[in-house]
This record gives C-alpha cells, structure tokens and sequence, in this order.
C-alpha cells in the first residue's frame, strides 16, 4: 500500500486545492458547473508541442551525418557530443522541475514565463549548432557546448509545457482530450520535422565507399567545394525555418492558453524540491507507470535509432527510407484520434495492451521475411498505429497519477513538474541507453563508415536491434503494466472525491476568488 492511502476518506477540506479560477478565457461552462475547454484552447495547447518535436527529429535523424560529412568532425569526437549532449539533456529535466517548483507565481503563470523567455535563446543555440565556424581546432566544443545549450533552453519550455496540462483543466476528460490534441500535432511535427530537414539538405548527397580499402580523404576530394558549402548553407536553411516555426508555435501558445492558478496556492512559500521528490518516487502507481513505460519507450527508440541503417542495408531499401518513415508517422498521425476514442470507451490499460503489443506480430515479420518492399510498407503502417498509442499513452495517464497522488498526500502541492521532468528523464536516459547499446553492437559486428554495404554480422545485428529486442522489451514493459493500480474504476473514484473537494471548497472559497480575479484582471 502506497503510503496515504486512504487519505480520501479524511476531511474534504484538507485534501486537493480547490478547483481553479473562475473566468471564461479558456472554456465555457457546461452543465452542471463543470469547466470545458474550447477547441481554440486544445489547439493553442497542442501547437505548443511541435516545437520540441520538430528539433528533436531534425537532430535526432541528421546531426550525426551533419558532424561527419558537413562539419566535418573526427568520428571519435562526434560520439562524444553525442553521447554527452543526450546524458546533459536527460540531467537537465529534473533540474529544470527543480527550478520550476521553487519559482513562483507571476502575472503570465508560473509556467508561461519559462516557455517565453527561453523561447529566443534556444532558437539563437538551435541555428549555431547548424553553423559550422570558421576555426577547425575546436569545432567539437562548438558543438558540445551549443548541442548541450539547445537541450537545456529547449528542456526550460519543455518541462513547463508538459506541466501544463494540470494547470489548463481540472476535467479529466478535458485534460485527456486536450492532450490528445497535443499527441497528434506532436506526431505531426515529427513529419514536418523530418519533411523540412529532408527535402532542403538532401539535395546533396555524400557518396558512399565501395571498396573500404579506400582512405576516407581520397572520397572527399572528389567533392567540389561549391558543393560543401551549398550543403552548409541548406542545413542553415532548414535550421532557420524549423527555428521560425518554433518562435510561431511559442506565440501561439503563450496568447492562446491561460494557466489557471489553485487560488489556495496563493498564501504557500514555494514546495522543497527533495521533500517532493521523495514523495513523488514513494508513490507506487507512478513508480510503476514509468517503469512500464521506460522499457516500451525503449523498444521503439531501438527501432528508430536504427531504422534507416536497418532499411539501408539490411532490406537494401537505400532510397526508401523517408518514404517509409513518412508513412509510419502519417499513420501514428491519424490513428491518435482512434486511440483516444479507445481508451475513452475501453480504459487506458485496455488501450495500454492492445496498442502497444499490436506491434509485434510485425516485428516478427520482418524478422522472417525477406527483403519485400510492399511488405516493409504494410508494416510500415501498422508500426505507425503503435507508435500513436506509445505517443498519447502516457501523457493521457500521468495527470491521473497526479490526481491519485493529490488524494493519498492531501498537504503536498506543487510538485507537477517533478512528475513531468522525471518521466521526460527516465525516457531521455532509454534513448541514451538504446544509442549506447546500437553503437556498440554495431562496432562488434564491424561496421563500416559509410559503406555501401556491410558484413552480413552487421545485417544480422540490425534485424535483431530492430526486431528481436523490441519484442523482449515490449513483452516486459506490458508485463509491468500489469501491477499499474489506477484502472477506470479507480479513475472514476478520485474524480468523483476530487469533484466533491473542489465543490466544497469552492463554495467556501468564492469570496477568496473574485478578490485574485479582480486583481489579475
């Protein structure tokens, strides 16, 4: 039993602050009193999301081959900025919770400030990762620093914005429609993401090596330097429309979403941040949410990790790759509307299970078949449908977990974004965990930089990075799913207590509203 269970049989008046303010910003009023937001909100609210997604996928697809061939960064020296810039960005989450929880209330929110005053400078650090200085000694600390800089700025709109789907609703329903919002614009800024960063940099392609036997300076004389400057300058290009967009969606965010503030908050001197996060790790369901979701995480950063070395030259499909990873995100794209609906009308452990494992009968048959191009298309399609529920999933439970933690620890408030920037973590630490675990492999198999093709130990390698381990992880992620406590009979109960505090202390507190809403007016 998760200590302060059965807190909710207490005093209504000591439990969870009481609703939010009163005001017609953001939603109507339903029946019954009940607080709904309009579909402006849900969309301002999930146009937040694209920023983070749309770098992330540029980075996460193109910056090795940017330090390698464009910039032109010694191999060892590009693993290090790797592999440091992805173990900065995982420390930086529960840094930035840290900070967040101890800040306090101002005129635009707690959280707004953060997402508009690190909004310019990550998008100054995003465009000079993409700028290749004039200086070649120390080009690495250029990028180290400015790839570890980008990750801190963009983890400070990050963790607020994925805060603030407690602070925009007290409707579970609500919170669960509008991140549904936010999964499917997320999914499609994966696509706008790879389809910016794709279309302008791939007009120049580096040739491959055919016979490893040839030095690596002897291919790079062969291209003219016009053209190494015209892929500079493209990769300047694309990083300077992904950084517009990010500024655009910020904006819309921060004029079109109110952070609404817990009135009884007013009064309390910021929480500690270590008395939370005890707390936060002492609860049992969430504990156990991440955990299951930490292994499925990581079989589906294995398989993106290794996608298009896997298309390359395990299927052979070297011109298909953006194709393929196109259809997989239009798919997930248009499947998150179907998942929300599932899990609306089935339960979120329901759709836990059936969207997750639903991809394995496809990883088993792309371990068996052979190389078949409509085949790798039908599977691309149906790892889409995956990847959706593995997107909205855990956004959609987390605020239950809050809200679960809100009943059992009736003292302790402002400790969302510890929830959020630990979960952000412990995804970030899976995807390190899986790049570790792909590039050691790879180098025991025998890979060969930018061959043409590969030993047959490397193909075997990647159908099994691809394949084999995905399965075992999904099976043990689901496996652990299996001791999450909060079905929805559960969901329904703490909404139903939650629902009878905040109506109570509402009725209590109206003098105590309009007096903060008078003075934020």
């Amino acid at each position: 039993m998760a200590k302060g269970e059965g807190a909710e049989s207490g005093s209504a008046t000591g439990l969870l602050p009481p609703g939010i303010l009163r005001g017609e910003e953001n939603g109507r009023t339903q029946k019954g009193g009940k607080k709904q937001l309009t579909i402006c909100s849900k969309l301002c609210y999930a146009v937040g999301g694209a920023p983070y997604q749309i770098t992330g996928c540029a980075l996460g697809f193109f910056l090795q081959i940017y330090l390698l061939d464009v910039a032109q960064v010694d191999p060892f020296s590009a693993s290090i900025i790797l592999f440091v810039g992805r173990a900065w960005d995982a420390i930086t989450d529960p840094l930035v919770g840290f900070c967040i929880s101890k800040s306090s209330w101002s005129r635009l929110g707690r959280l707004m400030p953060w997402i508009i005053f690190s909004t310019p400078l990550a998008v100054i650090a995003y465009f000079l990762i993409w700028f290749v200085p004039d200086f070649p000694r120390n080009q690495a600390l250029w990028y180290l620093v400015f790839y570890c800089l980008f990750e801190t700025l963009v983890t400070c709109f990050h963790v607020p914005y994925s805060a603030l789907t407690m602070f925009i609703s007290t409707e579970q329903s609500e919170r669960d429609s509008a991140t549904a919002y936010r999964m499917t614009v997320e999914v499609l800024g994966t696509v706008l993401g790879t389809a910016i960063q794709g279309q302008i940099v791939g007009k120049v392609d580096t040739p491959c090596i055919q016979d490893p036997d040839i030095l690596v300076e002897e291919v790079n004389q062969t291209h003219a330097t016009s053209s190494l400057n015209d892929t500079k300058n493209a990769y300047m290009l694309a990083a300077g429309v992904i950084a517009s967009i990010y500024v655009l969606c910020a904006v819309i965010l921060s004029l079109g979403v109110r952070e609404h503030r817990e009135p009884c908050e007013k009064k309390e001197q910021p929480p500690s941040f270590f008395r939370g996060l005890r707390l936060v790790m002492n609860h049992g369901p969430y504990i156990k949410l991440i955990a299951g979701f930490l292994f499925t995480s990581l079989a589906f950063m294995l398989v993106e990790g290794n996608f298009a070395l896997f298309c390359t030259y395990t299927l052979g499909f070297r011109n298909e790759f953006q194709n393929l990873l196109l259809a997989i995100m239009l798919s997930a794209t248009l499947t998150i509307p179907i998942w929300q609906w599932f899990l609306t009308r089935f339960g979120k452990k329901t759709a836990v299970y059936v969207g997750i494992s639903s991809a394995v009968p496809f990883f088993i048959l792309v371990a068996l078949m052979e190389s078949n191009l409509i085949i790798t298309y039908v599977v691309a399609v149906a790892a889409g449908i995956s990847v959706a529920a593995a997107f909205l999933l855990p956004w959609s439970m987390l605020p239950d977990v809050i809200d679960d933690f809100h009943l059992k620890q009736p003292n302790a408030r402002g400790y969302e974004p510890i929830f959020f920037s630990f979960y952000v973590f412990f995804t970030k630490f899976a995807s390190g965990v899986s790049l570790g675990i792909s590039t050691l492999s790879l180098d025991f198999a025998g890979y060969l930089t930018r061959g043409c093709s590969q030993p047959e130990a490397v193909k075997f390698t990647l159908k099994i990075l691809v394949t084999v381990v995905p399965i075992g992880l999904i099976l043990l992620g689901l496996f652990l799913f299996k001791l999450y406590p909060i079905d929805e009979e559960k969901r329904r109960e703490n909404k139903k207590a939650l629902r009878v505090i905040r109506e109570e202390a509402g009725s209590s507190g109206s003098d105590t509203d309009s007096t903060e809403l008078a003075s934020i007016l």
